[in-house]
């Protein structure tokens, strides 16, 4: 659970940076691909370019002036509000676009997420006001009226400040440079990578000003200051040399996602791990800068990630010579300085190694604030990482987000509330509706890959048994490490804990479907499960006539039309609905929720069982539901179905009215 002692570091100047930061980066980093196309045109066509074309060159100056920043405040306007923010940001940013003669990415970012959050503000002052029929009109002309309102600002007031801010910061780099003290950047920014509070500085600063000099001068040695990968995988190859035990073992795998993967933070455990390590990325990168000053040599276009294709991709035609000595220098001198250090050392790094590269692990993550992909790969595959805060947050995702996911939320629902836990949210949700804000995503096993790119920061748990997989006991003892282990450090992340790694995510995100509320605090209507939906001999002999049985029970009832009984098969054919316990869910697909009438609920009982693809099935239960009004009746149905003995007396019902009882009066 939250304590204060945990809510505190959240409101840290660090922390505040950080998340200043990740915002900065979350408006760059999905227009990369647009920064790369424009390098890669300019690197062409333009006269000094490989093969110059001044037709094709005639694409560079609308691409760096318009197009990028129009990107950038669409994608920051977006974040804020959706796509209705993104419209209106982007409207915003031509204000500071044709205010000024500079690319305006700086601006960009200001102006689209202003814009969106005003924009934003505005909307809940009328929201619910409006008179119906009067909406689509207030929606439109509001946005068009916020949008020119904030263009003339942007022109007129946010364009000249951003320029003049601009003149500034490249007056300070070209002073840098001319003074030949560029390269005492790396103090700061060596540090500020291992902090992650690089991306302020790296989107917010160097990316804006690098670009500007990329149009002027065809190359920029400010893109490489930052995502140069020499620092990083020279203190890699001393550890793998010099280093011992567990950090030996992995440096040499962690030293390859680092250069060619691009993964920077693969390597700040290994610095966590024995800080005085700093100096060597210190070191490093204050060569890699002063060889790039000496030969004059830069990047194109930013480099992301900052892997050594990527840093190729992106190098001018004239530096190559250049970018792979300062790569090359940049290396071989945190190997030196780090091998000396690691040689010099009168103890051990770690009383226990394996702790305590996990332990930097996880002080790495709650750094981070949020689970590290690459976590993993340092502590091995087979072994669990280390939480980085207590869980909060958990999520069981299908396909559809009605059936499966609802009972296996319910299931392990009841288990944490059982070992004491009951402020740990369990939701469901379907798989095109999650977002990476939780710490467990539990998912069928057929749907774990699917889940994973995006909830990338949370622990991802398969089952293949919805009512009683051993892995629930496996979540129940992760949530009981990772609380009580912070509840007893004060919020802190103990290192070598075995718990596994995963972020905590806002106790406000999380709802099943849009926000809806838990299984258990749902209110199912009257009319979900009704005694003429309830069969107890079924005459279905196979998996697909009892899918159809239960589905015409649904139709009959004019809950679903004829469209979703297709969906329930097709549900089936990607993902079984078995759910163990001798129970099936047969569903439709998340597509198919527009076939849905009304939420209701049919019950079949099969007294000989059904083979449901190598399983016994002996109660099947179609599902359909609008805006989760089926979650309190499938809660029970878990309830019932965790219950051995409720099981045996299901089996023993000789009434509907014995099936309607045992699942708890959940019309109630």
């Amino acid at each position: 659970m939250a304590t204060e002692t945990v809510a505190k570091p959240r409101t840290s100047l660090r922390v505040g940076v950080q998340k200043f930061g990740t915002f900065l980066s979350g408006m760059i980093m999905p227009n990369i691909g647009a920064f790369i196309a424009w390098g890669i045109i300019t690197a062409l066509f333009i006269p000094a370019g490989f093969t110059p074309n001044a037709t094709l060159a005639a694409l560079v100056g609308p691409m760096i002036t318009f197009l990028l920043p129009l990107l950038i405040g669409y994608t920051g306007g977006r974040m804020v509000h959706g796509v209705r923010g993104g419209v209106v940001g982007a409207a915003a940013t031509m204000g500071v676009i044709v205010g000024t003669d500079i690319p305006m990415f700086i601006g960009a970012m200001i102006m689209g997420p202003l814009t969106a959050w005003i924009m934003k503000k505005l909307d809940k002052v009328w929201e619910g006001r409006v008179k119906p029929g009067f909406e689509m009109l207030i929606d439109n002309f509001s946005a068009g009226i916020v949008a020119a309102i904030m263009a003339i600002f942007g022109m007129l007031v946010i364009g000249p400040v951003v320029k003049a801010f601009s003149n500034g910061a490249s007056a300070v780099v070209e002073f840098l440079v001319n003074n030949g003290v560029l390269p005492l950047t790396s103090i700061f920014i060596e540090p500020a990578k291992v902090l992650f509070l690089n991306n302020a500085v790296n989107h917010g600063i160097l990316t804006p000003l690098g670009t500007e000099q990329a149009l002027a001068n065809g190359k920029s040695i400010l893109f490489l200051l930052e995502a140069n990968p020499g620092p990083g995988v020279g203190i890699l190859l001393a550890y793998a040399i010099f280093g011992k035990g567990l950090a030996r073992a992995s440096a040499p795998g962690a030293a390859l996602i680092q250069f060619v993967g691009g993964i920077h933070e693969i390597y700040f455990p290994y610095v966590l791990m024995k800080p005085i390590i700093i100096l060597a990325a210190i070191g490093g990168g204050m060569t890699g800068i002063f060889t790039l000053v000496l030969t004059g040599a830069g990047l194109r276009s930013p480099a992301a990630p900052g892997s050594i294709i990527a840093v190729y991709a992106a190098t001018a035609s004239d530096s190559y010579v250049g970018v792979t000595l300062s790569v090359l220098l940049a290396a071989t001198v945190s190997f030196l300085i780090a091998s000396v250090i690691l040689k010099s050392s009168k103890t051990p790094v770690a009383e226990n190694e394996e702790d305590g590269l996990s332990a930097a692990t996880s002080k790495m993550e709650a750094l981070k604030g949020k689970k590290s992909s690459v976590s993993s790969t340092l502590l091995g595959a087979g072994s669990v990482a280390v939480m980085a805060g207590p869980v909060r947050n958990i999520v069981f995702a299908c396909d559809a987000g009605m059936g499966s996911s609802a009972m296996g939320a319910s299931v392990l629902r009841n288990k944490i509330r059982a070992a004491g836990f009951p402020d740990v949210k369990v939701t469901n949700s379907a798989i095109a509706n999650l977002s990476d804000t939780y710490d467990v995503v539990v998912t069928h096993q057929d749907l774990t890959e699917r889940a994973k790119p995006v909830t990338s920061s949370a622990v991802h748990v398969s089952v293949d048994n919805f009512m009683n997989s051993p892995r629930y006991e496996e979540i129940v003892e992760l949530v009981r490490s990772s609380n009580d282990e912070n509840a007893s450090d004060g919020g802190a992340s103990a290192g070598g804990s075995g718990a596994a790694a995963g972020a905590p995510a806002p106790v406000s995100h999380g709802a099943h479907v849009a926000g809806a509320p838990s299984a258990d605090a749902a209110v199912a209507p009257s009319d979900i499960l009704v005694a003429d939906s309830v069969i107890l001999n079924g005459t279905a002999t196979t998996r697909d006539a009892a899918i159809d049985e239960a589905g015409q029970l649904l139709l009959a009832r004019g809950a679903v039309d004829a469209g979703y009984l297709d969906a329930m098969h097709e549900r089936e054919e990607s993902v079984s609905t078995y759910m163990g316990s001798f129970l099936a869910i047969p569903h439709g697909t998340n597509a198919a929720k527009d076939h849905i009438l009304k939420s209701a609920v049919s019950v079949i009982r099969y007294p000989d069982g059904i083979d449901w693809n190598g399983k016994p099935v002996r109660f099947v239960v179609g599902v359909a539901g609008i805006n989760n009004e089926h979650l309190h009746i499938l809660s029970s149905i878990a309830k019932v179905f965790t219950d051995k003995a409720q099981v045996a007396q299901l089996e023993a019902a000789t009434s509907v009215e014995e099936v309607l009882e045992l699942f708890g009066k959940v019309n109630s």
